[in-house]
């Protein structure tokens, strides 16, 4: 068993290998993929000039500029089908300008459906955006240095996980370890792209460890109070889908402070810090919302970009959800892309999703099988560790709101003629939506494989979390294998 040094030196070890392998990825895939990075791209740009949208606004002409250089047909194939054309800056000089002037005008038409979305991320990444061109990097290599700054996310986000582990598993050194290291190599690919998804699960990762001391103190301190109530704002700005979680970590707040009110009565410095922290900057954007695009959340102005509309109530009871099949379809659809994302590749004629067959069904069972393996030290009292049980009850109850909240989100919609989710697989499955969740689900996996390795020494639990974590980049490497040699990722810019 390592001490505690080593211990810490094995987890920045796990920072370095988790930079290394976002760097890579986020190099080897080409601009720009088909989880809405064009929209991201566009709404980054707006914020770095310091412009906040006021309704569904249309792509700049800057961001246009940029996605008319560097937009592969990679991820959904060529217009019209045919061969995929070599990246304009290969281009003699007079062709390139003309391409450039065709595209940029048909991007400068396309509407920025993320336009309500909150606004946390963009106005890191733009500030991210212009510290670049500082550097007076090129056009190509500003474009992956904003990529880049996820590699600070996932690195900080190993270290939150490590420090969660921490505190909840303070005997088993192998869980400690256990969940930083999936963090480092999990194969989500909305840590290779622009958007807002990187930053839920750092952002909910710190709240759930204020709520964590929160539940360890007897009497809440004002600093603790302002913290909880910051990170519960950044979760909230960052994206409006970590609504689920938030109401979970308001409820054990509040099941804490009753608890305190009623043996101690000196609970009020922490509630009034928590307040004046958390409630301003939530009910400032809020309030933007509702006056710019015309609800609380924002939520208004997509819903009418795909045309969804809210089915009748009796209605909501045909979904194909309320089966075995249909269950089984949402789970593995959500679930498989929590761990590996939803990227799709081109292989001709169409596009298809990039994952090796069967891999969401593992990923499925696996998340399944060791959440259940861990839910004794969740609910036995023979678990004498009251936090590790109550931090672990938290995490499923995050882990359960989170997938509840998108079955009911499927359930309560009619897609009409969007292509997804549709009418034909009314089924949201966008797991990284709900990354917020990832270190309180990790935790949960860690305990279940601690649990299901019971019998065993360290040695083997450290080697069959080693196959593990090897095994899922194995599998992503040759799931990506074909972005490396794309002529349109960084490896290939001039």
């Amino acid at each position: 068993m390592m001490n505690g040094e080593s211990e810490k030196r094995m987890v920045l070890l796990l920072c370095v290998v988790a930079a290394i392998h976002v760097f890579v990825f986020c190099a080897a895939f080409p601009f720009f993929n088909n989880v809405d990075e064009p929209a991201q791209f566009d709404l980054v740009l707006k914020y770095a000039q310091a412009h906040v949208p006021r309704g569904e606004e249309t792509t700049s002409k800057e961001a246009s500029l940029y996605l008319a250089l560097f937009c592969s047909c990679a991820y959904l194939g060529p217009v019209g089908g045919g061969p995929s054309p070599p990246p304009p800056w290969t281009l003699p000089v007079g062709q390139m300008k003309q391409a450039i002037a065709i595209n940029s005008t048909g991007w400068q038409t396309t509407r920025d459906y993320e336009s309500s979305e909150p606004p946390l991320y963009y106005a890191l990444a733009g500030a991210w955006w212009d510290a670049g061109k500082c550097f007076a990097l090129t056009p190509g290599h500003l474009l992956y240095w904003l990529r880049f700054s996820n590699i600070v996310s996932v690195v900080l986000l190993v270290w939150l996980a490590y420090v969660a582990a921490k505190m909840i598993f303070p005997v088993s050194q192998f869980a400690r370890l256990a969940v930083p290291a999936l963090v480092a190599l999990m194969p989500q690919s909305a840590f290779y792209s622009i958007g807002n998804d990187v930053l839920s699960p750092m952002c909910f990762g710190g709240l759930f460890i204020c709520i964590v001391k929160w539940l360890r103190a007897e009497r809440p301190s004002a600093w603790l109070g302002a913290v909880t109530g910051l990170a519960l704002a950044a979760t909230y700005l960052t994206k409006m889908t970590n609504l689920p979680l938030l109401v979970v970590a308001v409820v054990a707040i509040a099941l804490k402070i009753a608890q305190t009110l009623g043996t101690q009565g000196k609970v009020l410095p922490a509630l009034a810090a928590f307040l004046c922290c958390a409630v301003p900057p939530i009910l400032g954007w809020m309030l933007w919302s509702k006056f710019n695009y015309g609800d609380l959340t924002g939520s208004k102005l997509k819903m009418e970009h795909f045309g969804w509309t809210i089915k009748p109530f009796g209605q909501w009871w045909h979904h194909p959800i309320f089966s075995p099949a249909g269950v089984w379809s949402y789970l593995s659809g959500q679930l498989g892309t929590f761990w590996q994302g939803e990227f799709e590749w081109y292989y001709p004629p169409q596009a298809r999703a990039l994952a090796l067959p069967g891999t969401a069904a593992i990923y499925t069972i696996l998340s399944l099988v060791l959440t259940v393996m861990a839910l004794p030290s969740l609910f036995l009292r023979k678990n004498s560790d009251q936090l590790q049980r109550h931090a672990l009850q938290l995490s499923l109850a995050c882990f359960g709101a989170a997938l509840a909240f998108f079955a009911l989100a499927s359930v309560i919609y009619d897609f009409h003629d969007c292509v997804n989710p549709s009418r034909q697989h009314p089924f949201f499955q966008a797991g990284r939506m709900m990354l917020g969740t990832l270190i309180p689900f990790l935790l949960l996996v860690a305990c279940g494989m601690d649990r299901a390795l019971n019998r065993f020494g360290n040695g083997t639990k450290f080697a069959a979390l080693s196959i593990f974590v090897l095994s899922m980049l194995v599998v992503e490497v040759a799931t990506g294998w074909p972005a490396f040699s794309n002529q349109y990722n960084w490896f290939h810019l001039p």
